[in-house]
């Protein structure tokens, strides 16, 4: 891994496809509300300990929040795209 991949990998522009998904006894022990135990809870582990560890001090762990939004703004974009797709099929479907 080069010098960039690790830089863009902790400022969540690596490929999160490749990062490993937190299992369920992570996710447990980290004491993840189950509203938050989704495909981005392997970086909202991280960021938690790093806020606990800071007294919450917001500009401690500005690398972690970001890969952790920009992972939930990802989840958000497939699941508009995937609306999108069920709406055109529904369209698509009711004209036919």
């Amino acid at each position: 891994m080069t010098v960039l991949d690790s830089v863009k990998e902790a400022v969540g522009l690596g490929d999160h496809a490749a990062a490993a998904p937190a299992s369920r006894e992570a996710m447990r022990d980290a004491r993840l509300p189950l509203q938050y135990r989704d495909s981005c809870a392997n970086l909202l582990i991280p960021l938690n300990k790093c806020r606990h560890e800071n007294s919450f001090l917001p500009w401690r762990c500005e690398d972690e929040r970001h890969g952790y939004e920009k992972c939930q703004y990802e989840e958000f974009k497939k699941r508009v795209a995937k609306m999108e797709e069920i709406k055109a099929a529904r369209a698509a479907a009711s004209t036919a």
